[in-house]
C-alpha cells in the first residue's frame, strides 16, 4: 500500500489538529496562524470555511483551507503539506476534498513562487492576482 493510501482525509477538529496544523505552518515560516492560535481555530472553523486535514503516522501531515459560497466559487486560502510527505498525491487530494466538500465548481487561489507547476497540474486558467491589505496592516504571509 502507498503512501497516499495510507493518509486520512477529515474535517479539521479542534482539540485533535490544530497544534498539528499550527506546526505546518511554523516549517514553512508562515507566522499568522501560530501567532495566534485561538484567532486560527476560529479562521480555520469560520461559516463559509472547509478545512481539510491529512493525517497519516499518528500526525497532521498537511491542511488545505478553503472559503466558498458553497455553489460556484471558492478561494484556496492555505494549502501545507510536511516536506517529508510531498510528491506523493497528497496536496492534490487535499485540493480535490476541499472543494468538493465545499460545493466549489471552481476555485481561485494565488501561489508562493515554485508551486505553480503543481497547481498547473489542475484544469485551470491562469489569471494575475494581489494579496492586498485594505486596513494597512500587511503581514508576513
Amino acid at each position: 500500500m502507498g503512501v497516499a493510501e495510507q493518509i486520512e482525509y477529515t474535517t479539521f477538529e479542534s482539540g485533535e489538529h490544530l497544534a498539528g496544523v499550527l506546526a505546518l505552518c511554523e516549517a514553512e515560516g508562515w507566522e499568522s496562524f501560530p501567532g495566534n492560535p485561538e484567532l486560527s481555530d476560529r479562521a480555520l472553523r469560520a461559516p463559509g470555511v472547509t478545512t481539510v486535514v491529512a493525517v497519516g503516522a499518528g500526525a497532521v501531515v498537511g491542511f488545505a483551507q478553503m472559503q466558498s459560497d458553497g455553489v460556484v466559487q471558492a478561494h484556496l486560502s492555505v494549502l501545507a503539506v510536511d516536506q517529508r510527505f510531498r510528491r506523493r498525491g497528497i496536496g492534490r487530494r487535499l485540493v480535490e476534498e476541499t472543494a468538493q466538500r465545499s460545493g466549489a465548481r471552481r476555485v481561485d487561489l494565488i501561489s508562493t513562487a515554485g508551486a505553480e507547476g503543481f497547481y498547473e497540474s489542475f484544469s485551470h486558467k491562469r489569471r494575475s492576482g494581489f494579496r492586498i491589505y485594505p486596513c494597512g496592516a500587511r503581514g508576513a504571509d
